[in-house]
């Protein structure tokens, strides 16, 4: 009996030693054009180039800032705050960003308008304390109901739920953490033709929409692989939304992609996120 339970115990420490997070596509699509552009400050505009998020406007999110992560730990949010950065507000890469936000400001028709919105109402919140301490529980499974159907939710797979509700409340820590760490400006901030679809109460560095989008994009492809690609493709179009919404820069979306990888590859050095996923796992391969 012990033989065969030592044997069961290298067997898992092994499948556990081997999980691997599959690699981060190239960047792609405007993201990849835009990033060509200059990010260094215009020497003649330092005004702008010093400008940050301003003081006196409300600042939403920083009760998740010092919080104890669940897969992280406090060791890795150092790596996460200077992974990325973003242009100079006076670059020809903002100034190109911007321009580019003002056309979509142009051309965004009622049915963009109204997915936009309607993706700007999800999203998970840990502190809310809802249903056994998952705030808007639901919305963890939004990505998954979109691709495969109503089958994907809480109730049927109760393993993907603690594994996605530990990962974005990781989430949350982070986009905060960056926000008041970097303190960028909205772009209707430097921009007075920009009127945005709305106004937010925080920094827009990085977009915790898409950083959201894509850590759960990534985290369902390591459950459902076959389907990595529509998961991607749907954190895309998540970003894409606060473009279209004027709050958001395209840097902030390709920057919040890149940290939710990194994420996720550091939350595989946690042995409780490597047993969590494990156990996700098992409920999708079944």
């Amino acid at each position: 009996m012990k033989v065969i339970l030592l044997c069961s115990l290298i067997v898992i420490s092994l499948s556990l030693f081997s999980q691997t997070i599959q690699p981060i596509e190239p960047i792609s699509r405007h993201y990849a054009e835009l990033q060509k552009l200059s990010d260094a400050p215009d020497p003649s505009q330092k005004e702008l180039t010093a400008m940050r998020y301003p003081a006196t406007e409300r600042a939403t999110g920083k009760q998740f800032i010092g919080i104890e992560p669940s897969y992280l730990s406090q060791d890795d949010i150092p790596e996460l705050k200077s992974l990325v950065g973003f242009p100079a507000n006076s670059s020809e890469q903002t100034r190109a960003e911007l321009d580019y936000l003002l056309e979509w400001q142009e051309k965004r028709g009622a049915g963009e308008r109204r997915r936009a919105y309607e993706i700007a109402s999800i999203g998970y919140w840990p502190l809310l304390e809802k249903n056994a301490g998952y705030g808007n529980v639901e919305d963890l499974f939004w990505e998954c109901e979109s691709i495969i159907g109503s089958e994907c939710n809480p109730a049927n797979y109760p393993a993907t739920t603690r594994l996605l509700a530990g990962v974005t409340r990781d989430m949350r820590i982070i986009e905060f953490t960056l926000k008041y760490h970097h303190l960028r400006p909205r772009p209707y901030h430097l921009e007075s033709k920009l009127k945005p679809m709305g106004r937010v109460s925080n920094p827009s560095f990085a977009s915790g929409h898409t950083l959201w989008a894509y850590i759960q994009a990534f985290t369902w492809s390591e459950l459902i692989p076959g389907k990595r690609k529509n998961f991607i493709d749907l954190a895309y179009e998540v970003g894409e939304s606060r473009e279209i919404m004027g709050i958001h820069y395209p840097s902030d979306e390709e920057a919040a992609r890149v940290i939710a990888h990194r994420m996720l590859v550091m939350m595989l050095e946690n042995e409780e996120f490597r047993q969590d996923l494990e156990k996700a796992k098992e409920e999708w391969s079944n």
